[in-house]
């Protein structure tokens, strides 16, 4: 998979970008990861991005010239299956989104910044828009990082463990079930008897009671 995200803001991404999962799967040649800065794009000497909105109001908008710009020097080259831009107003990202990307080729992020970016570009290049929550951040960087980080730990032969994404929360509607590690005894904390038995079978009855019960007390609605 290729995935170029297109930001005002590159070193908001640099660190996260190469660390953790994502790291292994660069290494492994399972993803590639290009950052372009949008300022490059900027067709003045002051390298300018964003301006006052028409009609008045608070806050800046990033300009349509330098977007294009990029975008378009990014799509003569490649050929996307999507181009993603992350806005508080666009559509919830769930697993569900996140699994149906991770079986496209080439994805292209667009960060918005500020309050967001000029209409033209979101009715011209944009061919999905995705939020991370009911909430207002300073920019989509950190919403990119996030679908980044979902879409690229579902690649095959991103985890060294490929059946652990299997049971994980919202795969199947439901929420992931506790788990337990070593020691079995902690400040008088036991680990459940059933998952130190051995019986494969009562472990996961437990696992799937455990994720019904919690489930049915976090998120009713998933039950719907």
């Amino acid at each position: 998979m290729r995935i170029d995200v297109v930001t005002g803001f590159p070193k908001l991404l640099s660190g996260p970008l190469n660390e953790s999962i994502i790291r292994q799967a660069k290494k492994k040649k399972l993803v590639r990861i290009r950052v372009h800065d949008l300022r490059k794009y900027a067709q003045d000497k002051h390298r300018t991005i964003d301006d006052t909105p028409y009609g008045g109001g608070a806050g800046m908008v990033l300009k349509p010239e330098p977007i294009f710009a990029c975008v378009e020097s990014l799509t003569a080259k490649h050929s996307y299956d999507e181009i993603v831009y992350l806005t508080a107003d666009g559509e919830t990202f769930t697993q569900k989104i996140a699994n149906e990307l991770s079986l496209k080729g080439n994805l292209l992020f667009l960060c918005g910044h500020y309050k967001g970016v000029d209409e033209r570009v979101r009715e011209s290049l944009i061919t999905r828009e995705l939020s991370i929550g009911d909430y207002v951040l300073t920019g989509g960087e950190l919403a990119a990082l996030v679908v980044v980080d979902a879409v690229v730990r579902l690649i095959p032969g991103v985890l060294g463990d490929g059946e652990s994404m299997l049971t994980d929360s919202f795969q199947d509607e439901l929420l992931d079930h506790p788990s337990y590690t070593r020691p079995p005894v902690y400040r008088d904390m036991h680990v459940p008897e059933v998952l130190l038995s051995g019986d494969h079978k009562s472990i996961e009855r437990w696992r799937r009671e455990r994720r019904l019960e919690k489930t049915r007390r976090r998120r009713k609605d998933l039950l719907l």
